[in-house]
């Protein structure tokens, strides 16, 4: 494979980064439970890692072997902050993995676990609970559905639940519950009931009987979990299948993933990675507004999210199940504009309306903070980017609280970041911004054919690039 001419050739760094200065620990109180909530970070790193294949000649593809070990010494770097029990991570650029590698443990190493709890490394084959992440699958699923003619994302949604427009919600569109502006960002505490998790028709009620919080389309508001419920019974409606089958049958088993759909089978739950609250506990404001957007407490969801009864289930805004290898492989799909390995999901036409921005910088009601959001995803920016510094093109999800799952077209980069450990704020945040810094640093940006209008989604697979013009 050529490699791809680089956009900014120059890549020498200063001599002074924030990545030289270390790291000051911060002691363990004596004879009372850590207040930061951390693991014990075992001092020989490797006798905790795992790596699964990677591509040897990483500059054939634009790359080096000392950025790819760069980017592995800060996922260290972070883990020994103590408040991650696991770390995955894929990285894949031009569609070849370049770093496939897992620190830490699937279970047994959490704050509160004691010296002889069973212990199991994770590993990149080991799968985690990704939570919000999973928004970007039901996307998915809607955009395709409406490629094929199915539904279309401005109709309201009581033209296919008549019973949902209860309440005045008769305005709510499809497009509104993507782009979290539908005005009903909240569950009742009896949606978190777990016994009835599975009731279609108790969830229904739940849904239709809710009151909007403001009028449709007027605000950003994040909709942790009702928009995906709502979703999926629309998905159930017009295809007469559930959610889960339709991911599985038009995405997932034609590209082969392994992962990658709500939930796990009975048999498999016990291979699924463990969440871990950790770091210092939430106090208000933060606690109040926390629980307000995501509808409990982070730690009690964090709790909950590790229960069979939630594994098992379809939970479309929060349960889907995933390796960082698959995840990667996933935003890969729709960074080459919706063909992997010969096979063809969804139109790039399809792909470009999905990730048409309709909020800029506009503060979410929910979370507080302004995002760039789409239908269905969350968008890069210039400087304040949840996938780095320079990623306008980027566009990918957030999950509860520190999963990234990305693709950035304009370095042909899919990224699946997975933790483990569910902190909010703790000291170790610039770690985490340092690595995603770092992911495309390392990745300069490649060439791309001109072309009027809208940026251009590139693939490059072997010495061509297929550019799929805007």
């Amino acid at each position: 494979m050529n490699r791809e001419p680089s956009l900014n050739p120059d890549t020498t760094r200063p001599v002074l980064s924030l990545e030289t200065i270390p790291t000051l620990p911060i002691p363990r109180l004596p004879l009372v439970p850590d207040p930061l909530r951390r693991i014990r970070v075992p001092h020989d790193l490797d006798a905790v890692s795992a790596r699964a294949a990677e591509v040897p000649d990483v500059e054939a593809l634009g790359m080096t072997a000392t950025g790819i070990e760069r980017v592995w010494g800060l996922v260290e770097r972070l883990y020994r902050s103590g408040f991650y029990p696991a770390i995955s991570l894929c990285v894949r650029r031009h569609g070849e993995v370049v770093l496939d590698r897992a620190i830490g443990h699937a279970r047994g190493n959490g704050p509160a676990d004691g010296p002889d709890a069973r212990r199991v490394l994770a590993t990149p084959q080991t799968p985690f609970l990704v939570f919000s992440m999973s928004k970007v699958m039901t996307a998915v699923v809607t955009h395709l559905l409406e490629q094929r003619g199915l539904l279309h994302i401005g109709d309201r949604v009581c033209e296919y639940i008549p019973e949902y427009a209860r309440h005045g919600k008769e305005g709510i569109t499809i497009e509104h519950l993507l782009s979290h502006r539908a005005g009903v960002p909240r569950l009742p505490p009896a949606a978190f009931d777990l016994d009835r998790l599975g009731d279609r028709e108790f969830r229904l009620e739940l849904l239709c009987a809710a009151k909007p919080r403001s009028r449709p389309g007027k605000s950003l508001s994040y909709h942790a979990m009702s928009g995906g419920f709502i979703i999926a019974e629309i998905v159930e409606r017009v295809t007469g299948k559930d959610i889960r089958t339709v991911l599985a049958e038009e995405i997932l088993d034609p590209l082969g993933f392994r992962w990658g759909n709500y939930g796990v089978s009975a048999a498999d739950v016990d291979l699924v990675g463990l969440s871990y609250p950790t770091g210092p506990r939430t106090l208000p404001p933060l606690s109040t507004l926390l629980r307000g957007a995501l509808g409990l407490p982070p730690d009690q969801i964090t709790r909950l999210s590790n229960d069979p009864r939630f594994l098992t289930n379809v939970v479309p805004s929060a349960n889907v199940v995933s390796t960082a290898n698959e995840l990667s492989r996933f935003f890969d799909l729709l960074g080459a504009g919706g063909e992997l390995d010969g096979v063809r999901v969804l139109e790039p036409r399809t792909i470009r309306r999905a990730i048409t921005e309709t909020a800029f910088r506009e503060i979410d009601f929910s979370l507080g903070a302004p995002l760039r959001h789409a239908n269905g995803f969350m968008l890069g920016a210039r400087m304040m980017s949840l996938f780095g510094p320079d990623t306008e093109e980027a566009f990918g999800h957030l999950g509860f609280t520190n999963v990234l799952g990305w693709t950035d077209p304009e370095r042909a980069l899919s990224v699946g970041l997975i933790t483990s450990g569910k902190p909010v704020l703790h000291p170790a945040l610039a770690d985490l911004w340092l690595l995603t810094r770092a992911i495309g640093q390392e990745a300069p940006k490649v060439a791309r054919a001109g072309s009027v209008g809208p940026p251009a989604i590139v693939a490059v697979r072997g010495p061509q690039a297929d550019v799929l013009a805007a």
